[in-house]
């Protein structure tokens, strides 16, 4: 009976990890869960699953629980705690073996890095802990002997398409690995011209053709920034140089993702666009469970589409390349300047394509600096973010484009 942490639990993550662990009751069992403030979704959740401890970040929601979940006595003994702090605590508590790392943005960052430290298995859907803090967070995966299992379906498949005795330590040449090669679905707007872009609501954005997932990742999406910071978390995942990652659009998602070998071979892991596989796979690993996906059909299908992506219609994902290449806090810059420009855009603050110019500026004027501790990540991330806000108050304080 292994005991798991979610991290994010009322987030579509967290809520798809919950809903395995249902389906294999006997093998998993919640120690704790995190959330921010969605106190009705936590108070389901803590009557469905009864974890040991519960963690809102938001005091106010800590409060409200605390006293639902008395009103019952079923759930009255559970923990309730507030803030931050303690979402790292219950990430290292000696008490968990697994940890589901799915707080969205900058702010999964300190809770996936204390379960790294710990020598937790970190079953990672923040690609912002690796995006930010790649050299802290690899570093700490090998010094305190963690499992590392990527639930990015991308990042998911290309783990399951490499061999098995990979390390990321070792040169790729040696296991005959030429490049790896992300699937991407191209969004809401793969065919939308830049005119047509200028024009695109909030709720459109969010209206992602094959996945569902949370605001921020969905507008993320429709920019392909999502894909560009995939790209920085996959060469440190999987220690790739950014020319060994190509991107290829695959508007269906069967194809999640794809590795390149020496002799010409190209070995995929496919199936229905449903976070429940990786997630499942990442709490078996190195065996698999069942879960009640729907099965692939291949002549159903008939049809699977390529296309290269288009860079000018798209520049986010041109950006995350040269933010990888650059080195240094270069991503901490452009995963900071794309939150506050994702946010303005859902706020209808700002249009879509500002979001990309937006995070250009701010990575040609935010200074460089090596990244050897979290303070140093801290520090950049607020640069940017307070460099990010005034180019939105010069830029937009008149409400124009």
């Amino acid at each position: 009976m292994k005991r798991v942490t979610i991290l994010g639990s009322t987030g579509s993550i967290g809520q798809s990890t919950l809903q395995v662990l249902a389906q294999h009751s006997q093998k998993f069992q919640v120690y704790a869960l995190s959330a921010h403030s969605n106190v009705k979704k936590m108070v389901q959740q803590c009557r469905a699953f009864l974890p040991q401890i519960v963690v809102m970040v938001d005091e106010n929601a800590a409060q409200q629980l605390h006293k639902q979940l008395r009103e019952n006595a079923d759930t009255a003994s559970i923990k309730v705690l507030s803030g931050a702090d303690n979402v790292v605590q219950i990430a290292r508590s000696a008490q968990t073996d697994y940890v589901m790392a799915a707080i969205v943005g900058a702010a999964g960052l300190p809770g996936a890095l204390a379960a790294a430290r710990s020598g937790k298995r970190v079953m990672l859907a923040n690609k912002e802990a690796l995006v930010m803090a790649g050299k802290l967070f690899m570093r700490a995966i090998q010094q305190s002997g963690a499992e590392l299992l990527p639930v990015d379906s991308e990042h998911n498949a290309i783990f399951q398409s490499l061999p098995e005795n990979f390390s990321v330590h070792q040169d790729n040449a040696s296991y005959g690995i030429e490049k790896i090669i992300l699937t991407a679905s191209g969004g809401p707007f793969l065919y939308h011209t830049q005119d047509q872009l200028k024009n695109v609501t909030a709720a459109q954005a969010c209206a992602h053709p094959n996945w569902s997932m949370g605001k921020k990742i969905s507008v993320d999406s429709a920019t392909m920034m999502n894909k560009g910071l995939e790209i920085i978390e996959a060469s440190w995942l999987f220690g790739m140089r950014a020319q060994d990652i190509e991107v290829v659009i695959h508007p269906q998602s069967i194809i999640h993702s794809l590795v390149s070998y020496c002799d010409g071979s190209v070995l995929a892991q496919l199936g229905h666009p449903d976070m429940c596989t990786p997630i499942a796979f990442a709490l078996s690993w190195p065996e698999r469970i069942e879960i009640p996906v729907k099965r692939l059909n291949l002549a159903q299908i008939a049809t699977l589409e390529f296309l290269p992506p288009d860079l000018s219609r798209f520049p986010c994902l041109r950006l995350s390349y040269d933010a990888l290449k650059q080195g240094g806090g270069a991503t901490v810059v452009l995963n900071a300047a794309n939150e506050v420009a994702v946010e303005a855009f859902l706020q209808q603050k700002i249009p879509f394509m500002a979001i990309a110019q937006l995070v250009e500026y701010v990575l040609l004027k935010t200074p460089d600096r090596a990244i050897e501790y979290l303070h140093d990540i801290d520090e950049l991330d607020q640069m940017a973010r307070i460099t990010s806000q005034q180019w939105l108050s010069d830029q937009y304080r008149l409400g124009l484009s």
